[in-house]
């Protein structure tokens, strides 16, 4: 053999040789004999962390839970032109590859050789390998070359099991940005306040830009940098023929401008519901595990809480509270004394050394000395407003006794049919106030919305016509009597200190006249309208005493808006829900949710309730939604007042929707002193006023009618016309009609 023959062949030899050493090498990696790869398992479905989402009634993402913020989104939803910019800027042959771009190395290699590089090799598949199964930080040279390969080898695999588009997908949406922004369609939402699919060019720009450094190129924080990144991007879309020169002049000189929405707890409607939704969840899944044993994580794991609050009237609620307490507000701090804590040192001793800075002045080991002077000095803080957030300078001291004083507010919505919560209202704003008013574990003292309760035990147990009148005089308990387990006489007083002649039951719940719910305890057992109460939903410690006629009882309001379902439900119980369905992240259904149903009364009992609730609203306490906010439809409500106007209270209800609203100070001493602005018509009644107008007036699309009118049961026994009413109890063997209202000329007190 010639000595060319030779060189030849020896030449073959090595390149056989090197390309079988490679394919070695290679197949070695892909059968995990140099470090574990991932499996055809975690390849066809990769789990990266994914926030859970909170979605409302009608569809709308109320808030999400995540260590990571970060939802999925398909490439059918990705708009073009954000497509095209990652091409142009990534990977503009991705579509001609198969995961290893080979010209993409060779051009990488020359430019290290010359010393002229002209970008990375790194295909967009082999960037989804490395934001699905990262590098280990800290790794040598060597490891960081071999998990190179190894990328090499995930990428083929990825471009084998999944489609060209559904790689650029899985892409979108592992990438990480700043401000925890996770995936491409949280960045949206997050820097432009849009849907990824309604994103333009150059906010698809701005984005796509972000990849390469995004706290370098965050719009938010460094402007300059991101508008000539994007800039590059858009040059970037004219190099490669996807838009003409006039459109990148154009697209570059416009400014760079951003939407910045962090999404925060604190942020958007329904935070009060949302934190309870999330501690609810928590409890839930320890109790409800996974199929295979392990427990559903609310951070990571994607899933999808379908809830029943409507978002419309989430809005309609809040802007309700805030419409009435801003005006209010004006009026509590004129009436209020300057200094009300001069009257209760020991309360504000409790406030004051329970304040957040306090507790830390006090961990840093400061004395009482210095904490106290600390406290007096005045600093730049914000502070809330009904008008909003404000910056001013003011002492923590102050601070404190401002904060305090400021009215709060829970409010529940909910269909008494379905159980389903449509509005929920915690309080003022979470950022500055995290005590739910609304949660079942809250609760206040709730006046005269009680008394309902004690008339529907007295006509269901002795059967007396709304009609049957009682003398408006004071009524002793005697200590001796074994029903009410006194140790003194006690002998409660009207609010107006007026008394004589007799009042029909209409007449006294309607007016909230204190002898006659006294009256009819007396003729019962505190026994007998707790159990009623229990069995009407409320689960709170009530106790056996003939105080809680008049309301005594503390009760939260989502029970006691659970218990009003019984009058409008014809006798039946319904459980306040706030949730449909959990779906996890493939959608998935693992719990669905519904409403227990307990019957407690008879259809009768029930609706000589809801007619002797009516007439709160005709022409008693309630009297207002009729002619001050023009509700004119068959609506039934109770108002509440405790002692000293601490508590404000108003339940009010159509025949689709009940309405419950508390309204008071977290100091129970810090109140209105005059009943004329602090009892419930005045602070709790306006609320559900102006939420009901709301809905009303928007009655074609949210399907409430001020028209509906609580039906009347086809036999009843019980005369409800006191025209008609002759004095006798009840006689079931008759059936009387009823026009549902009483005398225009009763009395009235509105």
């Amino acid at each position: 053999m010639s000595a060319r023959g030779h060189i030849i062949r020896n030449f073959w030899i090595v390149y056989s040789i090197i390309i079988l050493s490679i394919a070695l090498f290679f197949f070695c990696i892909a059968k995990g004999y140099m470090g574990a790869l991932p499996s055809l398992i975690e390849l066809e479905n990769p789990q990266t962390a994914q926030a859970t989402e909170v979605i409302s009634s009608d569809g709308v993402v109320l808030g999400k839970y995540y260590r990571e913020n970060r939802t999925n989104v398909e490439f059918q939803n990705l708009p073009k032109c954000l497509v095209n910019c990652l091409l142009a800027t990534e990977d503009v042959r991705f579509y001609d590859h198969t995961g290893v771009d080979l010209r993409a190395i060779g051009r990488a290699l020359k430019g290290i050789v010359i010393r002229d590089a002209k970008g990375g090799a790194s295909t967009i598949t082999q960037q989804l390998a490395k934001n699905l199964f990262p590098r280990k930080r800290h790794s040598s040279k060597f490891q960081l070359a071999m998990q190179k390969f190894k990328e090499w080898v995930i990428a083929a695999r990825l471009e084998r099991d999944f489609t060209k588009d559904e790689i650029i997908a899985h892409y979108f949406n592992t990438v990480p940005f700043s401000d925890n922004a996770y995936g491409i369609s949280t960045a949206a939402h997050t820097y432009f306040s849009k849907p990824v699919d309604s994103l333009r060019v150059e906010e698809a720009a701005v984005l796509v830009g972000m990849l390469k450094a995004p706290t370098e190129y965050n719009p938010r924080t460094n402007p300059e940098n991101s508008k000539k990144r994007r800039n590059v991007v858009i040059g970037q879309l004219y190099s490669y023929d996807f838009i003409t020169k006039a459109q990148r002049d154009s697209l570059c000189a416009l400014p760079l401008t951003i939407n910045f929405d962090a999404g925060t707890h604190e942020d958007g409607v329904a935070p009060y519901f949302r934190e309870y939704l999330r501690l609810y969840l928590g409890d839930y899944f320890d109790k409800h595990p996974k199929p295979d044993g392990t427990k559903y994580d609310l951070y990571k794991d994607g899933l999808k809480v379908y809830t029943t609050i409507n978002y419309k009237m989430q809005q309609y609620a809040e802007e309700a509270r805030k419409e009435h307490l801003t005006e209010w507000q004006k009026l509590f701090f004129k009436m209020a004394p300057k200094d009300p804590w001069k009257e209760y040192p020991d309360e504000w001793e409790r406030t004051y050394t329970q304040s957040t800075r306090f507790k830390q002045w006090k961990a840093q080991g400061k004395t009482r000395e210095q904490i106290d002077e600390l406290m007096e000095t005045a600093i730049p803080m914000k502070i809330f407003t009904w008008q909003g957030e404000k910056d001013t300078v003011m002492s923590p001291r102050d601070s404190i006794r401002y904060h305090r004083m400021i009215l709060q507010n829970g409010f529940l919505a909910m269909e008494p049919e379905s159980g389903y919560i449509r509005a929920w209202v915690g309080g003022d704003n979470y950022k500055y106030f995290q005590y739910d008013h609304v949660n079942i574990n809250t609760k206040r003292q709730i006046g005269s919305t009680f008394k309902p309760f004690v008339y529907c035990a007295a006509i269901r147990d002795k059967g007396y016509s709304p009609c049957y009148e009682v003398p408006n005089e004071m009524v002793t308990f005697e200590k001796d009597d074994p029903r009410f387990g006194l140790l003194d006489d006690w002998t409660p007083h009207n609010s107006d200190n007026k008394y004589g002649g007799m009042l029909s039951l209409k007449q006294g719940l309607a007016n909230s006249v204190n002898c006659v719910s006294a009256y009819l305890m007396h003729e019962m057992s505190p026994a007998t309208v707790v159990k009623l109460v229990h069995e009407m939903g409320v689960k709170s410690d009530i106790p056996n005493e003939p105080s809680i006629c008049l309301g005594t009882a503390d009760i939260s309001l989502i029970e006691m808006a659970g218990a009003y379902t019984t009058f409008i439900n014809k006798g039946v119980h319904v459980e306040p829900i706030f949730m449909t369905r959990i779906e996890d992240r493939s959608g998935n259904v693992i719990a669905t949710f519904s409403a227990d149903r307990n019957e407690v009364l008879d259809e009768q009992t029930a609706y000589v309730m809801v007619d002797l609730l009516r007439g709160v609203v005709m022409y008693g306490t309630g009297v207002r939604l009729r002619y001050k906010y023009q509700l004119l439809g068959d609506l039934i409500g109770k108002t509440g007042t405790t002692q000293n106007n601490s508590d404000g209270w108003f339940i009010g209800c159509s025949p689709e929707l009940i309405t419950a609203t508390w309204v008071g100070c977290e100091d129970r001493f810090l109140r209105f002193r005059s009943m004329e602005l602090g009892q419930g018509a005045s602070t709790a009644l306006p609320i559900c006023a102006k939420f009901l107008q709301k809905v009303f007036n928007d009655s074609t699309s949210l399907g409430y009618s001020p028209s509906a009118v609580f039906p009347r049961p086809e036999k009843i026994n019980i005369e409800l016309n006191c025209k008609n009413y002759k004095g006798q109890k009840i006689d079931r063997s008759q059936d009387f009609g009823s026009e549902g209202i009483m005398d225009s000329d009763s009395t009235s007190n509105p």
